[in-house]
């Protein structure tokens, strides 16, 4: 966490993590029998890095037909990762959303940055009103361009007047957190709702009681 002097104005969230519970063992361990097996899947085959290119805007259709066309035998689990992507979303992280409550009933400004495909991401919007509590969401998907990039931050900066020094940054990937401090904001290493409380309310920026 970087310490600052400079008064928070500002909260910027990330989404996966933070506010949705996200992943996709959700999903996959309805489809293997084997944790085992299925920790392969994911570590080798349908990895991080391959679904951070659809974060950055590849299309899920050419996805799928290439990381298919590499592993046939495994062509329908492929194929699950977007047609049950649904299924990996477990819900809201209640302690952050009432967080996030709590500073908008404060008057913060609040803003979402966030790795997310374009094409799933109107979804999340039905599924979850409080994304509609945003001033501004910087979708990794539309830019074409992945948290930690710089640039992708500083769209941030440019398109909604935000203040680095001003603003608090909220991601629970720590490189994530430690690129928003290098570029001047403040920054948090989300790893629970309840250190998260504790902070925010060490700045005055929230009330100082247990998260629920």
């Amino acid at each position: 966490m970087t310490e600052r002097n400079a008064m928070i104005d500002t909260v910027v969230f990330d989404l996966g993590g933070v506010l949705i519970d996200w992943n996709p063992r959700y999903l996959y361990r309805q489809l293997f029998d084997d944790e085992a097996a299925m920790e392969h899947f994911l570590t080798k085959i349908c990895t991080g890095p391959w679904n951070e290119q659809q974060d950055a805007g590849r299309p899920w259709s050419e996805a799928i037909a290439r990381l298919s066309a590499e592993h046939p035998a495994h062509a329908p689990l492929i194929a699950a990762f977007r047609e049950r992507w649904e299924e990996m979303l477990a819900g809201p992280i209640a302690g952050s959303v009432e967080l996030l409550a709590e500073l908008k009933a404060r008057g913060v400004r609040l803003y979402a940055l966030t790795n997310w495909s374009n094409e799933t991401f109107p979804r999340a919007l039905e599924l979850y009103d409080f994304l509609h509590w945003f001033e501004g969401i910087v979708v990794s998907g539309e830019e074409r361009l992945i948290k930690p990039d710089p640039r992708i931050y500083q769209c941030l900066f440019e398109r909604y007047g935000v203040e680095p020094s001003r603003a608090l940054y909220i991601d629970d990937a720590r490189r994530n957190v430690d690129a928003a401090a290098a570029l001047g904001m403040q920054a948090w290493w989300f790893q629970g709702a309840e250190g998260l409380r504790t902070w925010l309310a060490s700045h005055g920026l929230v009330d100082d009681k247990a998260t629920a």
